[in-house]
This record gives structure tokens, sequence and C-alpha cells, in this order.
């Protein structure tokens, strides 16, 4: 799992140097520390991704961490 999460980490730094602006570099980060969560609590990717841009617009300001992959929201 460790080396799965490296792997990520190195190829993002690779392709944050051609991500156009300092901003955009930083959305891939994200986007890359997003997946990278997902991996490491097994949770799919995709699933995670719909599931959020579904809920954000209900979700509250105080639970939108219950979004982060891996979290269960709770009862």
């Amino acid at each position: 799992m460790q080396a799965f999460i490296f792997f990520y980490s190195s190829l993002g730094r690779k392709n944050y140097l051609f991500a156009g602006s300092h901003e955009a570099a930083q959305r891939i980060a994200m986007m890359y520390t997003f997946l990278g969560t997902c991996a490491a609590n097994d949770v799919n990717p995709f699933e995670w991704l719909k599931t959020t841009l579904e809920n954000i617009p209900e979700a509250k300001f105080l639970e939108l961490h219950s979004l982060v992959p891996g979290v269960r929201p709770e009862a």
C-alpha cells in the first residue's frame, strides 16, 4: 500500500511542472490527494466522486468533512 501512495506522489510531482499555473497545480495536487485517500481506504474513486458531487449542494458547511473518502457518515 505504501508503494502505491509513493507512486502517485512521484507521478504527481512530475505532472505539477506542466499544470500551466500555480493554481492549476494546486487543484491537481488536491485531486491526487483525494484519489490517494480513496486508495488507502479501499474506496472506489468513481463512486466516491459521483456521490460527493451529488451531496455537496445539500451539505451544510459543518458536514463537509463527512464527504472525505473513507469517512463514514454518522447515523
